[in-house]
């Protein structure tokens, strides 16, 4: 058995790892997202939105709406977590998305407890796309901005309007206009 544990210790200390840290923040980082994505899809059942979830997230569509009309919009939940660098709380980085008709997005920041709510147009319009690079035509907005003096982090002024605190955009709005 020691054999085996030296083992797995020298493949983790080839890979800048340590089994001490190992279980715990691999697991955090591994799951962070789904348990945001059940955190928010919990909070519509609780608003009394009609949400379904696809078994197989291939399409990034996390979750499917039926709104009071009996049309279906699809939504894709983002989440950051409180672990990330100061100032990084709500930055987005390198998602790859083209315009979607009917299509929500929704950003969550663990450490601000501050979620935004955009269309894929929205989302379009606002993001920056990179140019060139191993990220070429990925898009990033960075929803936060920071005092370094008192060391927190808020809204930057042009996204305050995408600030939710509920789905009711989801509900009542066409992502598409």
């Amino acid at each position: 058995m020691r054999g085996l544990v030296v083992s797995i210790n020298g493949i983790l200390q080839y890979y800048g790892m340590k089994a001490t840290n190992m279980t715990i923040s691999f697991r955090h980082s591994a799951g962070f997202g789904k348990r945001i994505e059940y955190y928010i899809v919990g909070l519509m059942l609780k608003q009394g939105l009609d949400v379904y979830l696809p078994v197989v997230d291939d399409d990034a569509i996390d979750a499917v709406v039926k709104r009071p009309d009996g049309n279906f919009v699809e939504v894709q939940i983002k989440a950051r977590s409180k672990e990330c660098l100061f100032g990084d709380a709500a930055l987005f980085a390198s998602l790859r998305h083209d315009y979607r008709p009917n299509y929500w997005f929704v950003f969550y920041a663990e450490r601000m407890d501050t979620m935004w709510i955009m269309s894929s147009r929205e989302f379009i319009d606002i993001a920056h796309q990179n140019k060139q690079g191993k990220n070429s035509g990925s898009r990033t907005v960075w929803f936060n901005g920071k005092n370094t003096r008192t060391l927190t982090e808020h809204v930057k002024p042009q996204f305050v309007k995408f600030v939710a605190t509920d789905f009711n955009r989801i509900m009542r709005e066409n992502p598409d206009f």
